[in-house]
């Protein structure tokens, strides 16, 4: 199913004047319904219980909530030609393709993944429709060197009663403090590239253990490794090919059984 891309600009474009009521979420999917792609039309916008994600580039991706108030992950700069001011962004340094070191100066929240210091960074940003908080992971240099401890970060994105994960550029399989600070993830975004992060087999591991009922593939380099990762997890995990860049989710209408949904990565233009 082809999605429409043009729904996105009506909901960012317009900033949210009042904060809206987070319906709460504690990390546990509610799922009943079947495997199923969302269409957003322009002029239907998103129920009030919606999340809309959309895969902008490589591991950024636009999460927006009914109001409006949207967040974009591993931010670059650029997100396409359209003037959106995201309300947050979040970044992590292990590339340049993960942040940048000049973000627009009109972006009110700007969330850096790591920590220049010996304390881990901390994040608990409350946006009334949205909650972003972090959990921290290590890194390793090129080659296996220059390791860095809590150099990326978990981001968790709660709105609409949904729990939504970004792995970032994970290196290292979590450990099980690391699991139960994460939760359960409804939706989770996890880099594929099967080496720049970490190998295909660890990362099904990961995928696994989250036990998410909805999977994003990002950060993939050709369509060799998105296509190793969907072998790799076939058999445990329906895959769906939305052939658009963006889906609509609801807590109450997530598939039934964990299901991959490939998304196409589109700028906002």
């Amino acid at each position: 199913m082809r999605l429409t891309l043009a729904p996105i600009l009506a909901l960012v474009a317009a900033p949210a004047f009042a904060q809206e009521e987070r319906i709460p979420s504690h990390c546990i999917a509610v799922a009943e319904a079947e495997p199923q792609v969302v269409p957003v039309t322009l002029e239907e916008g998103l129920a009030p219980d919606s999340v809309l994600i959309r895969y902008v580039d490589h591991a950024s991706f636009a999460i927006v909530t009914p109001d409006g108030t949207t967040a974009v992950t591993d931010y670059t700069g650029y997100i396409g030609t359209q003037d959106i001011v995201p309300d947050v962004v979040t970044m992590n340094n292990a590339h340049s393709t993960h942040w940048t070191a000049s973000p627009d100066p009109r972006i009110p929240n700007v969330l850096q993944g790591w920590s220049e210091g010996e304390t881990p960074v901390e994040h608990r940003l409350d946006l009334g429709a949205m909650l972003v908080r972090n959990v921290t992971t290590d890194t390793r240099g090129p080659f296996g060197e220059g390791a860095r401890q809590d150099g990326n970060s978990i981001f968790i994105f709660e709105a609409a009663g949904l729990c939504i994960g970004h792995l970032g550029h994970l290196h290292q399989i979590p450990s099980d403090e690391q699991y139960a600070a994460i939760g359960r993830l409804d939706v989770v975004m996890v880099p594929v590239d099967g080496g720049y992060t970490m190998r295909l087999e660890d990362m099904a591991g990961v995928v696994r253990r989250l036990r998410s009922s909805v999977v994003i593939p990002m950060h993939w380099f050709s369509e060799a490794s998105l296509q190793s990762f969907l072998s790799e997890m076939s058999s445990e995990f329906t895959v769906v090919e939305t052939g658009g860049a963006q889906i609509a989710l609801s807590l109450d209408e997530l598939p039934s059984e964990p299901t991959i949904m490939v998304l196409e990565p589109a700028y906002i233009d």
